[in-house]
């Protein structure tokens, strides 16, 4: 019932963006509520990019500790990016760093223009300012998320707001008046932004959207700013623990990763993918064997490339509930290990012998015997979390939750132990999330067993490598990677394209 909500705002959306927008009259500006909102839905399509490979999601993850794309032979060189991400050798030529800034700066760029088409409507009198105000906040609320993630990986970025009067070539602006410009939007969308969790607002910028974001946005203040926000950041997750919206923790995990999780309690923002009508949400294809096209008669054999790192598969004890069984295809788990089978029960084999010792028969091992140029075709576990149906399409149905509720007990966890708030409390709401996990509370919180549990909790939820940036980890040496010789690495380079692009843009440092 959700999904019929979104999904055709999305369709509808689309069809206004590349038609409608060159040919706006007064006579056909929108002005109903609903058609508001249809009008308002265009600026949420940049966010189908999120679940699809070689864009900004692809390089967070791959350049955190869990997981990797080996080079498999003649598979996954891809000119050596997904080696080089990995490794932090990164550099401005990336096509992932260039994909994931034209998708943001086009989240934006359609933010800004349909902010400007309620401002007109307001100037004219066609649509009341206090019904435009509530729609603005969204748009503005959407915008400061695509600009959080420009500020996150890239740091020192132009901030654009207008439309028609836009600079050709903005120039950059330092990451603390970027973190700024992000904080105080969010807090200025909030009051205008419905207190409200139900369908009518699943898959929207809410205010409980916003809170959530702001306070993930203070939770790294010191990373971004160079001051701390560990208060804010707790009175940020308190506007939604406290809330009485009706969030809370799902008592299975994988409800919130089922191919309809479009009512768990635990969403606060979502990307509703559908795999008819919002398409783009590619994972099995990524990460599975090309075999395992039996195991779930999918309709399209899968690329065999994404795995994680042994070390952070092991990081998760094996009582576990969030890691699966190995081998047991019938647990569910974040990961998929083990020998594999088709549907009907049949080993299955590989059509490739690449020298793997262990033969033909398919076993996804957390061991990886080298990350290029050999990687062997079975080796590394693969991304279980999200639930792959029978018949699985190349797109998903099952949304992605952006914001989730957690991560905000985890966040508030966090922002306590740091700012030397109440050890009890913080203690309480990590071991809140390790009981759904069926593990043993913590005694105490130290940064190695915060970290850890933020890793085993929000694996592939795009939060890693911001995490291990807080934390001071993102330079250390992990499996195939060395040590960092400088932390210029832990913001990503200006794409090369948009320096010859626009003049005004200023390179980070160390590249």
């Amino acid at each position: 019932m959700i999904l019929a909500i979104i999904v055709p705002m999305n369709q509808s959306c689309t069809n206004l963006d590349e038609e409608v927008f060159a040919e706006l009259t007064q006579e056909s500006f929108p002005k109903s509520p609903e058609q508001i909102i249809a009008l308002v839905g265009a600026a949420y399509t940049s966010l189908y990019n999120f679940g699809s490979h070689n864009s900004f999601v692809s390089a967070n993850t791959i350049a955190g500790d869990e997981m990797m794309i080996p080079q498999r032979g003649s598979d996954w060189f891809d000119g050596g990016q997904w080696l080089r991400m990995h490794r932090h050798e990164y550099n401005a030529n990336e096509e992932s760093f260039n994909n994931g800034w034209n998708t943001l700066y086009g989240g934006i760029a359609n933010c800004n223009r349909i902010i400007a088409t309620l401002e007109d409507l307001v100037s004219s009198g066609q649509t009341d300012a206090s019904v435009a105000a509530a729609f603005v906040g969204e748009l503005k609320a959407l915008r400061a998320l695509f600009y959080y993630w420009l500020l996150d990986m890239y740091g020192n970025v132009p901030v654009v707001t207008g439309f028609a009067d836009a600079p050709a070539n903005p120039s950059t602006m330092d990451r603390a008046d970027v973190y700024a410009f992000v904080r105080d939007e969010l807090i200025a969308a909030s009051a205008d932004l419905p207190q409200e969790n139900s369908s009518a607002t699943y898959g929207r910028m809410n205010y409980y959207a916003a809170q959530a974001l702001l306070a993930k946005l203070y939770l790294n203040a010191e990373v971004y700013s160079g001051t701390s926000a560990w208060t804010e950041c707790i009175a940020a997750c308190d506007n939604i623990i406290n809330s009485g919206a009706g969030f809370a923790l799902e008592a299975d995990y994988f409800t919130n990763f089922n191919e309809n999780n479009g009512s768990s309690l635990e969403t606060i923002f979502a990307i509703p993918f559908d795999a008819d009508k919002a398409k783009g949400f590619n994972w099995p294809q990524m990460t599975l064997h090309y075999q395992s096209q039996k195991t779930f008669n999918m309709a399209e054999q899968p690329w065999n490339g994404y795995c994680s790192l042994q070390e952070f598969y092991n990081s998760y004890d094996n009582a576990d509930l969030r890691k699966g069984e190995y081998g047991n295809a019938a647990v569910r788990g974040n990961f998929i290990a083990g020998p594999q089978f088709a549907a009907n029960g049949d080993r299955l084999e590989d059509t490739q012998d690449d020298g793997d010792p262990n033969g033909l028969p398919i076993d996804f091992t957390p061991e990886i015997n080298e990350h290029s140029p050999n990687c062997y075709r079975q080796a590394g576990v693969r991304v279980g979390k999200f639930e792959y149906v029978n018949g699985n399409t190349r797109d998903m149905s099952n949304d992605f939750p952006i914001l989730r509720y957690g991560d905000i007990l985890l966040t508030k966890a966090e922002a306590i132990y740091r700012n030397g708030g109440s050890a009890s409390e913080a203690l309480m709401l990590v071991n809140m999330v390790r009981q759904r996990a069926g593990v043993p509370d913590f005694t105490d919180l130290n940064d190695d067993n915060l970290l850890a549990e933020r890793g085993r909790e929000l694996f592939y939820e795009n939060w890693r490598r911001g995490d291990l940036i807080r934390f001071g980890k993102y330079n250390d040496e992990w499996d195939f990677k060395p040590v960092d010789p400088s932390d210029h690495v832990n913001i990503f380079p200006i794409p090369s394209n948009q320096i010859n692009a626009n003049p005004n843009l200023t390179q980070n440092a160390g590249y």
